[in-house]
């Protein structure tokens, strides 16, 4: 099941590869195109970091990973961008989907899965904002490659973000799920994911 590639982002060079286009489901990875879409939105905007967005029945019933965010309470973006980064956090992705998609998490998926095609990830379907497993919901090492080359170059001013290891919220800190952030050099982010059906 091991998919993998190795891209020189200075020159597009794949320097390691193995199995790059086979259908994988993205788990967490998908939240990178949220995230992707949240920036965009800010970026257009739409909505600005001090945009609070409703947390709905949804978005409650989320699963773990989740903040424990509670219908009819409210998220803002900035904190939403955070929470996704960090904690991973399912219940936000929903809440961030339903606000950027006109309070509907499956036209939210429609919308990422248009802009995938938009940026040449020809082998992605997106089917929520979490990654929560869908069977129907599919990606591969190679369109996750072009999704991070493009969140660089397209939203530099928020990528340095992704190197953040801790982030508090209503007086709890959580860490970064990705544990390699300073502890092997070089490495600046950007998100781990995990399904049992992933792996």
């Amino acid at each position: 099941a091991y998919t993998a590639i190795v891209i020189d982002a200075t020159n597009g060079n794949i320097l390691y590869q193995n199995e790059p286009d086979k259908p994988m489901y993205p788990a967490s990875l998908t939240k990178i195109m949220t995230l992707y879409m949240i920036f965009d939105a800010l970026e257009s905007g739409t909505v600005t970091l001090e945009t609070e967005w409703p947390v709905s029945a949804h978005a409650q019933a989320a699963r773990p990973s989740e903040l424990g965010l509670v219908e009819g309470q409210s998220i803002n973006v900035d904190d939403s961008i955070m929470a996704l980064m960090t904690k991973s956090a399912n219940d936000v992705a929903s809440v961030a989907a339903e606000g950027l998609g006109g309070g509907s998490e499956w036209r939210f998926s429609v919308m990422m899965t248009e802009k995938a095609r938009e940026l040449g990830m020809n082998n992605t379907t997106f089917m929520n904002a979490s990654g929560w497993h869908d069977d129907e919901m599919f990606s591969t090492a190679r369109d996750m490659a072009i999704l991070s080359l493009r969140m660089q170059s397209d939203f530099p001013q928020y990528y340095h973000l992704f190197s953040t290891t801790e982030f508090t919220y209503n007086g709890q800190t959580y860490g970064n799920h990705n544990k390699l952030l300073g502890v092997v050099d070089g490495v600046d982010g950007l998100k781990t994911g995990y399904t049992g059906p992933a792996g």
